[in-house]
């Protein structure tokens, strides 16, 4: 049979990639949208990825929630500030002593809010590095291990973390140059994490040298004085803070969306035999794999499977034959 006259010959069909769908061009060696290269899958088959949507929303909520307990602990000095005036007015120095138990109660829940989210995110960062050594045409920078030691090892974890996360969004958000809001993540963090020690060290010097037992107005107005200036230093790291959660949630949130997407592009929905249609988790248009049916040769949606035809069983009796119509009367007479 001769082709149609219109058809276009098969090498001007474009190809499109495995990874994002769009349409590549033999010119280039990769996909100029994702940079996966040409002829590549979105995973590789064989190697091992894990699952990032989950621990990433647990990780997003723990940094948030980390957040906000320390913007209360930032703003506890205005508290004692308040029962600091009340306490002058009244000569009461019991009062005092209300202030400071209120700025360790709620500096206790910021703790054990920043270690759970500690936790959350270096799981998170570990898996997604992990997940773009799967990744065709993935470019890593480090080890799959300093996902969790640069956190931890001292005066690398000033560098390491940004290196690596930067390598995770590039790799997962299909960019050559790393995304600003790293940048902005990482320099957030930084003025936060040395601000709030060296502010802190601070505040306990000043508070060490405050009368224990406040008589006359001079002590009185020393607990006041300390907490305006705790206020005052508590600004920076809590601007700090917020801009790093932010935008750190923000990452958080657009890898794990990417790598989720990817690994599902890549992963049938349910096994199939060859000669059997693709399963629907694959993306119309791309490439059908070895023993996938079609007309076109793409990905095509399971076609239903007819159920087998019920058999007579060994003790039925065999059908009565059917007697042919006879002229004038009825069937069977």
């Amino acid at each position: 049979m001769c082709a149609h006259p219109l058809a276009a010959p098969p090498w001007t069909v474009p190809m499109l990639c495995q990874t994002c769908g769009d349409a590549t061009s033999p010119s280039f060696n990769e996909c100029q949208n994702c940079y996966t290269p040409l002829g590549q899958p979105a995973v590789t088959p064989g190697l091992e990825t894990h699952a990032v949507r989950g621990i990433g929303l647990a990780a997003s909520i723990a940094v948030g929630v980390a957040a906000a307990f320390y913007l209360l602990s930032a703003l506890a000095p205005v508290a004692g500030l308040v029962l600091a005036r009340q306490a002058e007015r009244d000569g009461d120095s019991d009062v005092l002593f209300g202030a400071m138990l209120f700025e360790v109660a709620v500096s206790l829940p910021f703790v054990v809010a920043y270690l759970t989210a500690a936790v959350l995110v270096i799981i998170w960062t570990w898996r997604a590095r992990k997940n773009i050594d799967a990744f065709p045409g993935a470019l890593p920078v480090l080890g799959q291990g300093w996902a969790i030691a640069g956190w931890l090892v001292p005066f690398a974890n000033f560098v390491v973390p940004a290196r690596v996360v930067a390598n995770i969004a590039r790799d997962s958000l299909w960019r050559r140059s790393t995304p600003t809001l790293v940048a902005v993540w990482w320099a957030a963090w930084l003025v936060f994490s040395v601000g709030e020690r060296l502010f802190s060290r601070k505040n306990d010097l000043e508070y060490a040298q405050l009368p224990e037992t406040a008589v006359d107005p001079e002590d009185f107005q020393a607990y006041v004085d300390y907490y305006q200036g705790a206020l005052g230093r508590n600004v920076i790291p809590a601007i700090a803070c917020v801009v790093a959660a932010a935008s750190f949630i923000v990452l958080i949130r657009k890898i794990s969306a990417a790598q989720h997407d990817r690994i599902a592009r890549a992963t049938p929905a349910w096994p199939y035999a060859p000669g059997t249609p693709v399963p629907a988790g694959f993306a119309p248009g791309m490439p059908a794999p070895a023993g996938a049916t079609g007309a076109t040769g793409t990905f095509a949606p399971p076609q239903p499977v007819a159920a087998p035809a019920p058999q007579a069983s060994a003790d039925t009796p065999p059908a009565s034959p059917q007697v042919p119509p006879v002229a004038g009367g009825t069937i069977g007479a």
